[in-house]
């Protein structure tokens, strides 16, 4: 290949050529010098497509001066000025030589992510667009155009949603951004279940950072058997890629019941992989009858495992509530969740376990001021619905010795930040003072609030 200059030809032959750091893939890539022209010749798109989108903003910027460059890539040639070269090392290092092989592809989205690239050179503002960052990103790195790059990672930073945490994590983890990733596995953290496990996106969260998140002490949910659904429906997924809307849980069972009944899901060949995930939920939390059924009747984890469920949930049930089995509290405690928003003002949930009822509560008071705690409720508090009252088991005993912890999680000012209780452990009543927790108290000027109540119920 051979570069010509305004002054003098230069073949890329003759010499030693000076090395770019980075290569194209596909089409060589190639720097042509433009000789002077006396009249800028008149140019007639009959449909915008991105080179000539940027070829009219280059003559807008520079005042109709001619391009002096052209950049041959991604099956165009890019009509540029080499004053605005200094913005990329690859394209000041593409002056003296040509580099092969691009890491972009061809794809008509990368394309225009390459033309706001190039773009960009021209403008004394980086300007970046969020549907197509992750191109631009790529188009960055392979110009080597750092504050384009920094740019656009700032961007995903800031706008980490159900559809992009996954595609965001990957670039994280492609361009070595840690501080991309971590944002990404916070977000994960607290919206796994309320958010992302009602979006098909779910199929695209890497099994690492599932497996990762799953064992947080941060991981938010509403309670453990919301959790085992979600990670149910992300198998699903994985199992079924052609599936385009997210599935109803009623179609997840019948799908894993459908199976062959030879033995269970994780212990086939093709559910060997997921064993890691499931031993990181805590089963031993899911107590309601009708579920236990359903983890039954789908035949999907090991029925050693559903006989521990069962007999440890008899071992308690039969010891006043003692949970015996499980002692770690920050592996084991039992989670229930809340999410605050706008509206209502006041939150409470009754939730149940081996025969104890709480009110799990959430106050605002003001614009920014909150409280949170719980309360032990008798089971003949007309507050428990007659479905719960009914089905559920209860226990007659006075005081109830509880380990437990309250923690609300929030974003102020773009970061995360933790309000917590610690972890506390109080012997519960049915009658007032002792009925109720400790209250956490927290300003908080933003929602949405997650709220985790995490107990164990210690040997008495």
């Amino acid at each position: 290949m051979r570069m010509m200059t305004v002054d003098t030809p230069l073949s890329l032959s003759e010499g030693e050529p000076l090395k770019a750091g980075v290569q194209f893939r596909k089409k060589s890539s190639s720097l042509k010098a433009i000789q002077p022209k006396q009249k800028p010749k008149p140019r007639i798109f009959i449909q915008a497509d991105p080179h000539e989108m940027l070829f009219s903003f280059t003559q807008k910027i520079t005042e109709g001066m001619e391009p002096d460059v052209i950049l041959e890539c991604l099956d165009f040639e890019w009509e540029l000025h080499r004053m605005y070269f200094f913005k990329s090392q690859v394209l000041s290092q593409l002056l003296a030589t040509a580099v092969q092989n691009t890491d972009l592809h061809t794809a008509d989205s990368y394309t225009k992510a390459f033309a706001i690239a190039l773009r960009n050179l021209y403008n004394s503002k980086i300007e970046v667009n969020e549907d197509d960052v992750l191109g631009i990103l790529a188009s960055a790195n392979v110009l080597q155009f750092p504050s384009l790059f920094y740019k656009c990672v700032q961007l995903m930073r800031s706008s980490i949603g159900p559809t992009n945490v996954c595609s965001y994590y990957s670039a994280g983890c492609k361009y070595q951004q840690p501080s991309l990733i971590s944002d990404c596995e916070r977000w994960v953290e607290v919206n796994l279940v309320p958010h992302l496990g009602s979006h098909i996106h779910l199929r695209k969260l890497p099994l690492e950072l599932l497996q990762k998140v799953l064992r947080s002490s941060r991981l938010f949910t509403f309670n453990e058997f919301h959790l085992l659904r979600t990670t149910l429906c992300w198998v699903f997924l994985q199992q079924n890629p052609k599936i385009q809307i997210i599935p109803s849980y009623d179609t997840i069972l019948t799908y894993f019941s459908s199976l062959p009944k030879i033995c269970a899901f994780l212990e086939r060949e093709i559910g060997q992989r997921y064993i890691a995930i499931f031993q990181s939920l805590r089963l031993h939390g899911i107590t309601s009858s009708k579920h236990l059924e359903e983890l039954w009747d789908i035949n999907f984890l090991p029925l050693p495992w559903l006989t521990r469920i069962l007999s440890d949930h008899y071992h308690a049930l039969e010891n006043g509530g003692d949970m015996v089995f499980q002692r770690d509290f920050n592996t084991q405690a039992v989670r229930f969740g809340l999410v605050l928003t706008e509206e209502p003002r006041y939150h409470a949930e009754i939730v149940s376990i081996y025969g104890f009822f709480f009110e799990i509560k959430a106050v605002r008071h003001e614009a920014s001021a909150y409280s949170f705690y719980m309360q032990r409720v008798k089971h003949a508090d007309p507050i428990i619905s007659f479905f719960t009252a009914e089905r559920s088991p209860v226990s007659l005993k006075q005081e109830r010795e509880v380990k437990y912890e309250i923690k609300a999680q929030c974003q102020i000012d773009g970061k995360w930040e933790e309000f917590t209780t610690e972890r506390l452990t109080q012997k519960f009543g049915v009658k007032k003072p002792a009925s109720k927790s400790k209250v956490l108290k927290a300003s908080i000027p933003s929602v949405p609030i997650y709220v985790t109540f995490s107990f164990l119920f210690p040997s008495s």
